[in-house]
Formats: C-alpha cells, sequence, structure tokens
C-alpha cells in the first residue's frame, strides 16, 4: 500500500517532465513549414532538375490521391516511384503528404531487400571444378565419415586436384546430408564385450 502511494507520487512529479520533453521533442522533429514568400525564394535558388523532380513528386502523390478519396492506398508500382522520385529531391520529407517519411523508407528498404534477393537468386552457377572431382569428394566424405576438410584436401592433393577447402566444405555437406547421424563413442554392448573378463 505504501509502495503504491510512493508510485503514484513519483508519476505524479516524472509526469509533466514527460510531457514537456514530448512537446520539445516534436517540435524538434516536426518539418520545417513554409510560407509562400520563403518557399518561393527557395524554389528560385534550386536547380531546374531538382523543382521537375519534386513536381513529379508531389504529381504522383496526387495520382494516389485521385484513385481513392478516405485512404490512399500504394501499389507496390507507386511505392517505388515514390522511392525513385524521393531520391531526387532534396528535401523529400517537406514534399511528401501521404504517407509517412517511416513508410516510404520502408519501401525503400524493402526494394533493395527484393533487389539483392533477385541478384543473389539470378542463373545457378556453374561448377569451377569437375564433376569428376566433385563426385570423389562426395564419395570420400561418405566412406571416411570422420575425415574434415583439411584430410580431403590432402588426400585430392595426392591425386594432383588443387581444391579450396569452403568448396570441399560445401560438397561434404551436400553429401553427409541424407546419411544418419554418426554414432558417437562405444554402446553400452560393446563396452560391456570389451570389459567383461575385468569385470
Amino acid at each position: 500500500m505504501l509502495l503504491l502511494k510512493i508510485l503514484n507520487q513519483v508519476s505524479k512529479i516524472v509526469q509533466p517532465i514527460v510531457d514537456r520533453v514530448e512537446l520539445k521533442l516534436k517540435a524538434w522533429t516536426k518539418p520545417v513549414s513554409e510560407t509562400l514568400v520563403t518557399g518561393t525564394v527557395s524554389d528560385l535558388l534550386r536547380s531546374k532538375p531538382a523543382l521537375v523532380a519534386e513536381n513529379a513528386f508531389l504529381r504522383q502523390q496526387l495520382v494516389v490521391l485521385k484513385r481513392q478519396v478516405k485512404q490512399p492506398k500504394l501499389t507496390d508500382m507507386d511505392r517505388g516511384l515514390l522511392v525513385v522520385l524521393a531520391s531526387r529531391v532534396c528535401n523529400w520529407k517537406n514534399a511528401l503528404l501521404i504517407v509517412k517519411p517511416d513508410t516510404l523508407l520502408r519501401s525503400h528498404k524493402q526494394g533493395f531487400k527484393l533487389f539483392w534477393h533477385l541478384k543473389s537468386k539470378s542463373g545457378s552457377r556453374k561448377a569451377r571444378i569437375a564433376e569428376e572431382a566433385i563426385a570423389l569428394i562426395k564419395q570420400m566424405a561418405i566412406a571416411n565419415r570422420r575425415w574434415g576438410t583439411k584430410r580431403i584436401q590432402g588426400e585430392l592433393l595426392k591425386l594432383g586436384i588443387e581444391v579450396n577447402r569452403g568448396t570441399i566444405r560445401r560438397y561434404m555437406q551436400q553429401a553427409r546430408r541424407s546419411l544418419p547421424p554418426q554414432p558417437h563413442g562405444q554402446a553400452w554392448v560393446t563396452f560391456l564385450k570389451n570389459h567383461s573378463p575385468d569385470i
């Protein structure tokens, strides 16, 4: 009960401070509101390509708004176009009207993620080593389960085949993926059989 009263008193003291800090933070992060005169002067100082890009950016937002009245729904094409146009506008946060800047930045990140995903998946890479060497690595990995990459690399070097250890590791994992897990240590039956005379 006493602890609850103390917490109430502390919250009454701290709450106005938190509210004041929140107001200061909102005022600090609020975009600069331009008047007609200051906006015109800043437009006169900017280059023509920058103005054209900002106009296209605003025009695309109008296209989206004309499609729906209540809440604008962005298509993937709209998102991509807004991201490209925002990259050409200097103060795009002030020119962005229909969505939050965080939404546009999130679309930008998703676009990059999709781009690199597609780029990494494009075309299967041809193996740089001979098929016989790959088959030999897989055969050694299956037949000799205790051999590591270094040992297999050494055995291949004896045959005159030079292969990177990372490549060997990849094909070893492919070969051993379908095998059942290897038992570690002795089974109880083997232990008892080996040590029964001493027991």
